[in-house]
Protein backbone atom coordinates (compact mmCIF):
# COMPACT_ATOMS: atom_id res chain seq x y z
CA UNK A 1 0.00 0.00 0.00
CA UNK A 2 1.51 3.75 -1.06
CA UNK A 3 -0.59 5.25 1.52
CA UNK A 4 -2.50 4.49 4.30
CA UNK A 5 -4.48 6.89 7.02
CA UNK A 6 -6.13 5.59 10.53
CA UNK A 7 -8.12 7.68 12.38
CA UNK A 8 -6.60 10.79 11.25
CA UNK A 9 -7.83 14.23 12.42
CA UNK A 10 -6.41 17.65 11.54
CA UNK A 11 -7.60 21.10 13.63
CA UNK A 12 -6.65 24.36 13.91
CA UNK A 13 -6.37 26.95 15.99
CA UNK A 14 -8.54 30.33 14.85
CA UNK A 15 -9.99 33.67 16.53
CA UNK A 16 -12.77 31.66 16.92
CA UNK A 17 -11.79 28.95 18.46
CA UNK A 18 -10.63 25.12 17.33
CA UNK A 19 -11.59 24.19 13.91
CA UNK A 20 -11.72 20.59 12.44
CA UNK A 21 -10.70 20.53 8.92
CA UNK A 22 -10.12 16.47 9.24
CA UNK A 23 -12.39 14.04 11.35
CA UNK A 24 -11.04 10.99 11.72
CA UNK A 25 -10.28 9.99 7.88
CA UNK A 26 -9.22 6.19 6.86
CA UNK A 27 -7.86 6.11 3.75
CA UNK A 28 -5.58 3.81 1.55
CA UNK A 29 -3.92 4.34 -1.98
CA UNK A 30 -2.64 1.23 -3.80
CA UNK A 31 0.46 1.63 -5.45
CA UNK A 32 0.29 2.54 -9.07
CA UNK A 33 -3.34 3.98 -8.65
CA UNK A 34 -4.47 7.18 -9.77
CA UNK A 35 -7.07 8.86 -6.92
CA UNK A 36 -9.25 12.01 -7.80
CA UNK A 37 -10.12 13.56 -4.02
CA UNK A 38 -12.84 15.97 -4.39
CA UNK A 39 -14.74 17.89 -2.58
CA UNK A 40 -16.01 21.69 -2.15
CA UNK A 41 -13.94 24.48 -0.73
CA UNK A 42 -13.34 23.82 2.76
CA UNK A 43 -13.66 19.94 2.69
CA UNK A 44 -10.51 19.44 4.30
CA UNK A 45 -8.64 18.18 0.54
CA UNK A 46 -5.65 20.29 0.54
CA UNK A 47 -4.91 19.70 4.24
CA UNK A 48 -5.51 16.08 3.73
CA UNK A 49 -2.67 16.38 0.91
CA UNK A 50 -0.52 18.45 3.09
CA UNK A 51 -0.55 15.66 5.54
CA UNK A 52 0.00 12.87 2.93
CA UNK A 53 3.06 14.83 1.55
CA UNK A 54 4.70 15.40 4.95
CA UNK A 55 4.20 19.16 4.76
CA UNK A 56 1.77 18.98 8.05
CA UNK A 57 1.29 16.78 10.68
CA UNK A 58 -2.15 15.36 12.27
CA UNK A 59 -3.41 16.48 15.46
CA UNK A 60 -4.22 12.49 15.41
CA UNK A 61 -3.77 9.45 13.85
CA UNK A 62 -1.52 7.65 11.66
CA UNK A 63 -0.27 8.31 8.18
CA UNK A 64 2.08 5.87 6.62
CA UNK A 65 3.51 6.69 2.94
CA UNK A 66 5.82 3.95 1.04
CA UNK A 67 6.08 1.88 4.46
CA UNK A 68 7.16 5.09 6.36
CA UNK A 69 5.08 6.12 9.05
CA UNK A 70 5.65 9.86 9.08
CA UNK A 71 5.06 10.56 13.06
CA UNK A 72 8.33 8.91 13.47
CA UNK A 73 10.19 11.12 11.43
CA UNK A 74 11.79 14.31 13.02
CA UNK A 75 11.43 17.83 10.98
CA UNK A 76 14.99 17.52 8.76
CA UNK A 77 14.49 13.50 8.54
CA UNK A 78 10.49 14.36 7.38
CA UNK A 79 11.99 16.99 4.62
CA UNK A 80 14.64 14.49 3.20
CA UNK A 81 12.19 11.67 2.73
CA UNK A 82 9.91 14.32 1.68
CA UNK A 83 12.46 15.10 -1.37
CA UNK A 84 13.32 11.45 -2.15
CA UNK A 85 9.57 10.13 -1.95
CA UNK A 86 6.80 12.91 -3.00
CA UNK A 87 6.76 15.01 -5.77
CA UNK A 88 4.44 17.67 -5.64
CA UNK A 89 2.52 20.42 -8.00
CA UNK A 90 0.53 23.48 -6.74
CA UNK A 91 -2.54 25.63 -8.34
CA UNK A 92 0.01 28.20 -8.69
CA UNK A 93 2.56 26.55 -10.32
CA UNK A 94 5.28 27.79 -7.41
CA UNK A 95 8.29 28.25 -10.24
CA UNK A 96 10.71 30.77 -8.65
CA UNK A 97 10.72 33.86 -11.58
CA UNK A 98 13.84 34.12 -12.07
CA UNK A 99 15.32 30.66 -13.24
CA UNK A 100 14.98 28.76 -16.38
CA UNK A 101 12.51 25.94 -16.90
CA UNK A 102 15.27 23.68 -16.89
CA UNK A 103 16.76 25.31 -14.02
CA UNK A 104 13.48 25.35 -12.05
CA UNK A 105 13.61 21.38 -13.18
CA UNK A 106 16.84 20.86 -12.01
CA UNK A 107 16.53 22.85 -8.07
CA UNK A 108 15.14 19.62 -6.76
CA UNK A 109 18.16 17.39 -7.33
CA UNK A 110 20.35 20.42 -6.53
CA UNK A 111 18.51 19.69 -2.88
CA UNK A 112 18.29 16.39 -2.32
CA UNK A 113 21.84 15.41 -4.36
CA UNK A 114 19.56 12.43 -5.96
CA UNK A 115 21.77 12.62 -8.95
CA UNK A 116 25.39 13.92 -9.93
CA UNK A 117 25.84 17.00 -10.92
CA UNK A 118 26.75 16.25 -14.03
CA UNK A 119 23.47 14.73 -14.92
CA UNK A 120 21.23 16.88 -13.31
CA UNK A 121 21.07 19.16 -16.79
CA UNK A 122 20.44 16.51 -18.93
CA UNK A 123 17.97 14.42 -17.12
CA UNK A 124 15.61 18.16 -16.38
CA UNK A 125 16.03 18.26 -19.84
CA UNK A 126 14.40 14.62 -20.93
CA UNK A 127 11.85 15.25 -18.33
CA UNK A 128 10.68 18.50 -19.62
CA UNK A 129 10.54 16.27 -23.21
CA UNK A 130 8.46 13.81 -21.41
CA UNK A 131 6.17 16.52 -20.67
CA UNK A 132 5.96 18.36 -23.90
CA UNK A 133 7.53 21.17 -23.10
CA UNK A 134 11.40 20.62 -24.13
CA UNK A 135 11.36 23.83 -26.62
CA UNK A 136 10.88 26.19 -23.19
CA UNK A 137 13.67 25.15 -21.29
CA UNK A 138 15.56 28.23 -21.55
CA UNK A 139 12.61 30.42 -21.31
CA UNK A 140 11.80 32.52 -17.88
CA UNK A 141 8.37 31.28 -16.25
CA UNK A 142 6.89 34.46 -17.24
CA UNK A 143 7.28 33.77 -20.77
CA UNK A 144 5.39 30.51 -20.71
CA UNK A 145 1.54 29.93 -20.53
CA UNK A 146 -0.35 28.76 -17.57
CA UNK A 147 -0.34 24.85 -19.42
CA UNK A 148 3.63 25.46 -19.80
CA UNK A 149 3.89 26.53 -16.61
CA UNK A 150 2.05 23.63 -15.39
CA UNK A 151 4.13 20.82 -17.23
CA UNK A 152 7.37 22.22 -15.96
CA UNK A 153 6.14 22.07 -12.90
CA UNK A 154 5.58 18.45 -13.21
CA UNK A 155 8.56 17.78 -14.49
CA UNK A 156 9.82 19.23 -11.57
CA UNK A 157 7.90 17.25 -9.41
CA UNK A 158 9.92 14.04 -10.96
CA UNK A 159 12.82 15.68 -10.94
CA UNK A 160 13.93 12.92 -7.78
CA UNK A 161 11.95 10.13 -9.49
CA UNK A 162 9.35 9.96 -6.61
CA UNK A 163 7.28 6.95 -6.45
CA UNK A 164 4.12 9.52 -5.13
CA UNK A 165 3.02 12.33 -6.75
CA UNK A 166 0.63 14.80 -5.37
CA UNK A 167 -1.00 17.63 -7.16
CA UNK A 168 -3.67 20.32 -5.18
CA UNK A 169 -6.09 21.74 -7.29
CA UNK A 170 -3.28 21.38 -10.88
CA UNK A 171 -6.10 22.48 -13.03
CA UNK A 172 -7.60 25.32 -11.23
CA UNK A 173 -6.34 28.21 -13.34
CA UNK A 174 -6.37 26.21 -16.23
CA UNK A 175 -8.87 26.57 -19.40
CA UNK A 176 -10.77 23.29 -19.58
CA UNK A 177 -8.92 21.83 -22.95
CA UNK A 178 -5.38 22.30 -20.76
CA UNK A 179 -6.85 20.88 -18.00
CA UNK A 180 -7.69 17.94 -19.80
CA UNK A 181 -3.99 17.33 -20.95
CA UNK A 182 -2.74 17.63 -17.92
CA UNK A 183 -5.12 15.22 -16.32
CA UNK A 184 -4.04 12.60 -19.44
CA UNK A 185 -0.81 13.46 -18.44
CA UNK A 186 -1.06 12.20 -15.22
CA UNK A 187 -2.54 9.17 -16.35
CA UNK A 188 0.55 8.13 -18.30
CA UNK A 189 2.75 8.57 -15.48
CA UNK A 190 0.29 6.36 -13.29
CA UNK A 191 0.40 3.81 -16.59
CA UNK A 192 4.16 4.09 -15.92
CA UNK A 193 3.99 3.20 -12.14
CA UNK A 194 3.31 6.17 -10.45
CA UNK A 195 1.15 6.89 -7.59
CA UNK A 196 -0.79 10.00 -8.06
CA UNK A 197 -3.10 11.62 -5.89
CA UNK A 198 -4.59 14.87 -7.01
CA UNK A 199 -7.49 17.06 -5.17
CA UNK A 200 -9.80 19.53 -7.25
CA UNK A 201 -13.23 20.57 -6.09
CA UNK A 202 -14.12 20.16 -9.76
CA UNK A 203 -15.39 16.36 -10.27
CA UNK A 204 -16.29 17.07 -13.62
CA UNK A 205 -12.98 18.26 -14.97
CA UNK A 206 -11.59 14.19 -13.56
CA UNK A 207 -10.48 12.27 -16.21
CA UNK A 208 -8.73 9.10 -16.48
CA UNK A 209 -8.37 8.65 -12.32
CA UNK A 210 -9.64 4.76 -11.46
CA UNK A 211 -11.12 5.99 -8.58
CA UNK A 212 -12.46 8.70 -6.64
CA UNK A 213 -12.83 10.08 -2.69
CA UNK A 214 -15.40 12.66 -2.29
CA UNK A 215 -14.83 14.32 1.09
CA UNK A 216 -17.60 16.35 3.37
CA UNK A 217 -16.79 18.41 6.15
CA UNK A 218 -13.73 17.31 7.08
CA UNK A 219 -14.99 13.22 6.60
CA UNK A 220 -15.29 10.93 3.71
CA UNK A 221 -18.54 10.73 2.02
Amino acid sequence: MMITLRSVAKTFETPAGPFAALRGIDLDVRAGEFVAVVGKSGSGKSTLLNLVAGIDRPSSGAVTVAGTSLAELSRDRLAAWRGRTVGVVFQFFQLLPTLTAVENVMLPMDFSCAFPARERQARALELLTRVGVPEQADKLPSTLSGGQQQRVAIARALANDPPLIVADEPTGNLDSATGAEIFRLFARLTAEGRTIVVVTHERDTVTGAARTVTLADGCVA
